[in-house]
């Protein structure tokens, strides 16, 4: 009987042994204390939270109402004066007269946001009209959204879309055109005429920029019908496909407000309809910046645990001083692990707490070691990646650019130029694509390169001029994507367009032991030794200009076909820039698809 007890009571000592550190700490100090506190700060922070977004819901649907309101009352103000120019030219007789023009010319003359007013035909022929200017000879007046619209629902009002008025010679403005079928006379007839007022959208923008919705939120506006933009704040961004409102979901709403994450962020949508015209107006405010108080008691939260984390800790480390030894020994495998020494592996004695987290650390070495490699992998991949997506970017600026150049040329009548820039840039664009393809030959490298020119020499007003020469047998090699186009933008923004004498641009590719060589050679300012060197260090800011397109064509080569291969630079200044760039030798036959 007493052997037993004592076994019993050995038994238990072991137990109390093995369990002593999870009862003491955990469960007295960290299941108390620790839970305890996260109990009561989630409900807090919940509670703060949700009247935080139930305030901000109210505040943003007050806002969206007033810009419904203001913007109502200033259409319906436009309706009013539309109104009184039908008026005026219903009680006239004889149409057109100089009473008449004089009317109109004062009704013109009290709005500053009035473009023009306009009496058509239903054929397209002006009858009157204001201002007094001599009207473009091609504006396809009659396939117009506005004129269609006043001839299939004659006697209505309708509001176009913001578009460029392009009615008179010299008036390029953003105007919103208010039409409406009417009968008129002319001539001693009674004929179906439409009338136009084009009102300046300015003060339409003017009205919803000055919205605030946050730091970062905003009002746009759409029409219920298609969802097509009327006004957004970033409407440029909208077109080239840089940002995306999830306009399906807000037409599905007249009025009211709901939460939106098709944008990666959450975002609080608040819609309000313009009666009687059918636009939507929408606000957008972000969630993470809706109020400070979260930020505020987050901060006070946070800080509060590491208070009592920092309790537990100093409680941890008296207790923990009974099995002292055993944590040393586990903090000296740590140490080496934090200098990168990951062949670690601890000897297990026993089951209790020490011995069980020595399993634990054994089994997470293990695993960092596996995530350490798992890790590099991603990251070149990741690398990899990041450069696949800067080698596919189109430069909007240069866009923006050619597309002035083009609409400045057509302006002045130069339409063979204008095709000459189309069809380059159509060019350009469908090699920079390249059905999403890495790889491309030679001689596409070298088109693409050929179009860039052809535009960049418009633009510049053949400020300079350019060679490609290139061998037969190096047409047909493989190559990675928009590789030139870089170095040869250097070499007209870096190198001819402070010249004031003619630039000349030479782009040249051979085959030289079994390696493509590409040089590109201008004659423009040329590159300081002591900016050269910082150039092929990279060591040059983003903002510094030229250096950024040699690294990244430099990494790009790098990343592909390895160290051997990238750029070379020689410049001398008032002479000119040669740029020496070398690529494996890849034959046409060859199925390199995946570099």
């Amino acid at each position: 009987m007493k052997k037993a007890l004592r076994s019993w009571r050995y038994a238990l000592v072991e137990i109390w042994r093995v369990k002593s550190i999870q009862f003491i700490i955990t469960v007295s100090f960290t299941l108390v204390t620790v839970l305890a506190m996260l109990f009561v700060s989630v409900i807090l922070y919940n509670k703060f939270s949700e009247t935080a977004e139930r305030n901000t819901i109210l505040s943003n649907q007050q806002i969206v109402e007033q810009v419904n309101s203001n913007l109502g009352i200033y259409l319906k103000g436009m309706a009013e004066v539309f109104g009184l120019v039908h008026k005026k030219i219903n009680i006239s007789e004889g149409i057109p007269n100089d009473r008449l023009a004089e009317q109109l010319d004062t009704i013109l003359d009290s709005r500053d946001d009035i473009v023009s007013m306009a009496l058509f035909t239903s054929g397209g022929e002006l009858i009157t009209g204001l201002p007094n200017a001599e009207m473009r000879v091609i504006t396809r007046l009659t396939e117009q959204s506005w004129f269609r619209s006043a001839l299939e629902n004659p006697n209505h009002l309708s509001y176009s879309l913001p578009h460029i008025q392009n009615l008179y010679k010299g008036e390029y403005k953003w105007v919103v055109s208010m039409s409406k079928g009417i009968t008129i006379k002319h001539n001693n007839q009674s004929i179906q005429g439409v009338l136009l007022v084009d009102v300046n959208f300015k003060t339409i923008d003017d009205l919803c920029r000055k919205v605030s919705l946050g730091k970062k939120g905003y009002v746009y506006i759409i029409d219920e019908s298609a969802g097509n933009m009327i006004y957004h704040p970033q409407q440029q961004l909208i077109y080239i496909g840089l940002k995306y409102e999830n306009v399906e979901q807000a037409l599905k709403y007249t009025y009211g407000s709901f939460l939106d994450e098709s944008n990666g962020e959450k975002r609080l949508i608040t819609i309000n309809t313009v009666n009687n015209i059918g636009w939507k107006i929408i606000g957008v405010s972000y969630m993470d910046e809706i109020v400070t108080t979260r930020r505020e008691i987050s901060g006070f939260i946070s800080w509060l645990l590491l208070v009592v984390l920092g309790f537990v800790l100093l409680i941890s480390a008296f207790m923990s001083a009974k099995i002292s030894q055993p944590i040393k020994r586990l903090e000296r495998s740590m140490r080496k692990v934090e200098h990168g020494d990951f062949d670690i592996h601890i000897p297990i004695r026993g089951d209790d707490e020490v011995g069980r987290l020595s399993r634990r650390f054994n089994f997470m070495v293990v695993r960092i070691r596996e995530l350490v490699e798992q890790n590099i992998h991603e990251q070149e991949a990741k690398r990899k990646s990041e450069l696949d997506v800067l080698q596919s970017q189109i430069n909007p600026h240069f866009l923006y650019n050619t597309l002035n150049s083009v609409v400045r040329m057509a302006g002045s009548g130069k339409s063979e130029d204008v095709i000459t820039m189309i069809t380059s840039l159509s060019k350009f664009f469908r090699i920079s694509l390249s059905k999403g393809k890495r790889i491309i030959k030679v001689q596409e490298e070298l088109e693409h390169i050929r179009n860039y020119l052809i535009i960049q020499k418009v633009r510049y007003k053949h400020k300079f001029d350019y060679e490609i020469v290139a061998e037969e047998a190096v047409l047909s090699c493989k190559t990675l994507k928009l590789i030139l186009q870089p170095l040869v933008e250097n070499a007209i923004y870096h190198g001819i367009e402070m010249m004031v004498d003619k630039g000349h641009i030479c782009i040249s590719a051979r085959v030289k032991e079994q390696q493509v060589i590409f040089e590109v050679r201008d004659n423009g300012l040329g590159i300081s030794p002591e900016r050269l060197a910082l150039i092929l260090s990279g060591e040059t800011k983003s903002d510094e200009g030229s250096g950024v397109g040699f690294k990244n064509v430099h990494e790009r080569i790098r990343l592909t076909f390895g160290e051997p291969y990238g750029l070379q630079v020689e410049s001398v200044l008032e002479e000119g820039t040669l740029v020496k760039l070398t690529i494996p030798f890849i034959g046409e036959e060859s199925e390199r698809e995946d570099l």
